[in-house]
């Protein structure tokens, strides 16, 4: 399975300008899931929740058209991040679309700094989708930050993890390393790169995307200061093997009866 992640620029609130440097960024690639930043569409530095509305989109919107149309040409399953709206709500969301539909959405569940002001916390269940005979699972940027979040997804079976960010901290890139090797699962971390000085807000991006194995390897890093794409091939299906060695299996070996501290 050939995976990647498309590491952006955007300029805030610039739609069609963010969607362009995608399209030149891709040129002629082709591949099998290609993961897209966390709101690479609209960017990230809000001052007040009506302007984060002004931009917010249901699945039938602008950017589930791009997506679709960059699953058509490049043959892949696309995941992007971007602001969903639900009735009174808006989500900090990803969607993950084939060429000919939105398979479904996730709604991040752990909000950031100000993004609680924006946003409304996700309020769907985490969710495994079958795509090309590969489990692909979806969290977004400080999801990494609760290790409930991929060990829970890898409990439901994912293989993969699609991992939209757009990372202000520092630990994220090494911190994956130790969550894909305890659950034995790849990941692809799409992160942006720039600045935005906003309000009171002075965002730097960390860039750093990221293809991690289920061993822990780093298969793929990319700068820190400079869009970037960058695609591997990878056998899915060593990630369904969760035995360490031949003692220990890393769910098999969980003393569940001991965790339960709520």
């Amino acid at each position: 399975m050939k995976v990647g992640y498309i590491q952006t620029s955007p300029i805030f609130g610039e739609i069609t300008q963010n969607f362009e440097q995608v399209e030149n960024l891709l040129g002629n690639t082709k591949a099998d899931l290609i993961v897209l930043p966390e709101l690479f569409a609209t960017g990230y530095t809000f001052v007040s929740k009506e302007e984060a509305e002004s931009m917010a989109e249901n699945t039938e919107g602008a950017t589930a058209k791009f997506l679709m149309g960059l699953a058509e040409k490049t043959g892949a399953v696309v995941v992007g991040g971007f602001i969903e709206k639900d009735g009174n709500h808006i989500f900090n969301s990803s969607m993950i679309v084939s060429d000919r539909e939105v398979l479904g959405t996730y709604r991040k569940l752990h909000l950031y700094y100000k993004e609680k002001l924006w946003f409304s916390p996700g309020n769907k269940p985490l969710e495994i989708y079958e795509v090309k005979n590969t489990k692909v699972g979806i969290m977004i940027c400080f999801d990494w930050f609760f290790p409930e979040t991929i060990r829970s997804l890898a409990l439901l079976g994912a293989d993969i993890i699609a991992h939209p960010a757009n990372l202000v901290l520092p630990y994220c890139q090494n911190a994956m390393i130790t969550r894909c090797l305890i659950n034995r699962v790849f990941a692809v971390t799409s992160n942006r790169i720039g600045n935005e000085v906003r309000g009171k807000d002075n965002f730097v991006f960390t860039g750093g995307s990221q293809i991690t194995s289920y061993n822990g390897k780093v298969l793929s890093s990319a700068p820190i200061d400079k869009p970037h794409i960058d695609f591997v091939e990878i056998d899915v299906t060593q990630a369904r093997d969760k035995n360490l060695n031949k003692y220990n299996n890393v769910f098999e070996d969980r003393r569940t009866e001991f965790y339960s501290l709520e």
